[in-house]
């Protein structure tokens, strides 16, 4: 396992006396983390081999959090507790989701006036 640092542009201690980067990818439906060895990209791998992880995340009641491949068979049978997409409901309020299929697919906390926040087995969740 690798340590990496991260730091706002301008900020680092001692730029460019490493010759690595690394970008995160974090998308609607799945994510990533991408080094650059050597000057060659090299897409990091979970522990199965896979380097592309559903951006999925369940939550249960005894406060266990599940991420990605092993999050989405709680899909099905806890839809509320399990949450995909979420990155669409960021900055939104609950008016800009009147009609649309995500008051199906969630089940929201109650609204105060700000950003959506979901309520799920082990409490309150921000999108964020």
């Amino acid at each position: 396992m690798a340590l990496i640092q991260i730091t706002e542009p301008g900020q680092a201690l001692d730029p460019h006396q490493r010759k690595r980067a690394a970008g995160i990818d974090l998308g609607t439906t799945n994510s990533l983390i991408a080094a650059v060895r050597s000057g060659q990209v090299d897409a990091l791998e979970d522990l199965s081999g896979a380097s592309m992880l559903p951006s999925v995340v369940h939550y249960s009641a005894d406060g266990d959090i599940t991420v990605g491949s092993e999050a989405l068979p709680f899909s099905a049978p806890e839809p509320f507790n399990t949450i995909a997409s979420a990155k669409r409901l960021l900055g939104r309020g609950r008016a800009d989701l009147d009609g649309i299929a995500a008051q199906q697919r969630y089940e929201f906390a109650p609204d105060d006036g700000g950003m959506v926040r979901l309520q799920t087995a082990a409490g309150v969740i921000s999108p964020v």
